[in-house]
């Protein structure tokens, strides 16, 4: 369980579902459906967009050891260390 991609989930949603309808508003396209499928396709990029970042932050951080990391659970448990 990432807990950083979650939390930047919250803050690369709104980005990558803004600048397609910010381009799609300058180029005159004021139709619904239009902006309905920018806003889902935003939405939808989200979260592999915060887990990238997440996992870039994690990488360039000196302090984070992903070797003590247990991953054989599938769900894991509140207490357990970040991934």
């Amino acid at each position: 369980m990432d807990r950083l991609s979650i939390w930047l989930t919250f803050l690369t949603g709104p980005v990558l579902a803004g600048i397609p309808v910010i381009i799609l508003f300058t180029l005159d396209y004021y139709a619904w459906p239009t902006i309905a499928l920018a806003v889902l396709a935003g939405t939808l990029l989200s979260w592999p967009a915060a887990y990238a970042i997440s996992r870039k932050i994690k990488k360039q951080d000196p302090t984070w050891d992903e070797t003590r990391v247990d991953r054989t659970d599938a769900v894991p448990r509140p207490g357990d260390p970040e991934v």
